[in-house]
C-alpha cells in the first residue's frame, strides 16, 4: 500500500476494480524471478500509477476466492509492504482499476471492502504511529 502526505494528512492510495464495487489495496502476484517487495511496488505502480520507495514490510493475508476463469476455488497468499510516494500521478492507473480512491489512513480500515486488508490497514497505522512517512 502507498502513502502520500497531502497538507498535514496522510492519505493511502486504495483501488476500486473495474466492474466491482469493493474498495481494496492494489496487489498481484510476483513475476518469475520478481521478489515479494518488487513485485508489490510494481503492482502499486501499475494499479494506481503511483511509484513508491520501501518504508517497512506489513505482513500477510491468506484468503479463499473463487476464479471464474479457471471455475476453482483458489487459496492466495498476498505480502504487504507500506510504500511512501515518490511520483507519480493515480490519473494514470491501468485497465484493471476503475478509479483510485485516496483515503485518509486513518479512515482506512473502516473504508475498505476485505476483512485481511483491513487488518494490514491497522498494522499501517500502528507502525506508522510517532513516525512520519515522506
Amino acid at each position: 500500500m502507498l502513502a502520500l502526505p497531502i497538507g498535514s494528512q496522510l492519505f493511502v492510495a486504495a483501488i476500486r476494480p473495474r466492474g466491482s464495487d469493493a474498495l481494496a489495496l492494489p496487489k498481484g502476484h510476483p513475476e518469475p524471478g520478481e521478489s515479494d517487495v518488487d513485485a508489490a511496488t510494481r503492482e502499486v505502480r501499475e494499479e494506481t500509477g503511483l511509484v513508491g520507495r520501501l518504508v517497512s514490510e506489513l505482513g500477510q493475508i491468506e484468503y479463499w476466492f473463487y476464479s471464474r476463469w479457471e471455475r476453482v476455488r483458489v487459496r492466495k497468499t498476498v505480502a504487504f509492504f507500506l510504500l511512501a510516494y515518490a511520483r507519480g500521478s493515480w490519473r494514470d492507473h491501468d485497465a484493471e482499476v476503475e478509479r483510485v480512491v485516496l483515503v485518509p489512513i486513518h479512515d482506512l480500515a473502516s473504508s475498505l471492502t476485505y476483512r485481511g486488508e483491513r487488518q494490514i490497514a491497522e498494522r499501517a497505522l500502528a507502525s506508522l504511529a510517532g513516525a512520519p512517512i515522506g
